[in-house]
């Protein structure tokens, strides 16, 4: 059994919230937006869209499937943007998963840099499955800067991949077994700014009502310097 929490908030410092989520048929997606005036809100919401137009109802999803509805969101903003003066080079993150608890396996797929976290039970903490496609990440890859060093970078912002920025995307994607007891979370990156791993890990494994919610809540006591969105899937 799939028990799903989510919870979406501007923050308290930006005007708009330009993240979007999406939850339905054991799909569960997030989306940051990025554009000038309301153009990232637009991007996160005709991704949220497509995915759940391409995938609603669908029998067998995979890999392939997961991409499939990124690439066709991709295709939509970047025709919408290209019709609407202002929006040009709108964009946003993608971050999908989708859990099939008759073959014990979940499938992601992932562009930018909203994240997909997976704590399970005995584990020292949590184990992040996807990988952030932004210039500080591919720095700490090389070598060049730390993973601290990166929380602080001046250009800690600047994604290398996008969702509507580009013909010719690039979508991660990957599948794992799952079993009871684990827990999926799913966050744009106002939650990441404001929480280490070990704090998160905690609040999943807190008996709470709603750990989404608690998530959210533990940003903003930090500053809630971002728009947050979290979506947390406990298997049971």
């Amino acid at each position: 059994m799939q028990q799903v929490y989510k919870a979406t908030d501007v923050g308290l410092v930006r005007k708009g919230n330009e993240d979007n989520l999406a939850v339905f048929d054991h799909v569960y997606a997030v989306a940051d937006g990025m554009g000038g005036e309301a153009a990232g809100e637009v991007a996160s919401r005709m991704l949220v869209d497509k995915v759940q137009e391409v995938l609603a109802g669908r029998d067998g999803i995979g890999e392939d499937e997961l991409c499939q509805a990124i690439q066709s969101a991709n295709y939509a903003i970047r025709r919408y943007a290209g019709e609407h003066p202002g929006c040009e080079g709108m964009g946003t993150t993608a971050t999908l998963l989708h859990i099939d608890e008759q073959t014990a396996r979940a499938c992601w797929a992932h562009v930018g840099d909203s994240r997909l976290y997976v704590l399970r039970q005995g584990a020292a903490g949590l184990e992040q499955i996807t990988r952030d496609h932004s210039y500080v990440e591919d720095l700490v890859r090389e070598g060049t800067i730390t993973p601290e060093e990166a929380k602080k970078h001046p250009q800690r912002n600047m994604l290398t991949r996008a969702v509507g920025v580009m013909d010719n995307l690039l979508v991660d994607s990957g599948q794992l077994a799952v079993h009871d007891g684990d827990i999926f979370l799913l966050a744009t990156d106002g939650l990441m700014k404001h929480a280490e791993d070990e704090e998160i890990a905690r609040i999943l494994r807190e008996s709470v009502e709603n750990p989404a919610q608690a998530l959210l809540n533990m940003a903003l006591a930090a500053g809630g310097t971002d728009n947050i969105t979290v979506v947390v899937v406990s298997l049971t």
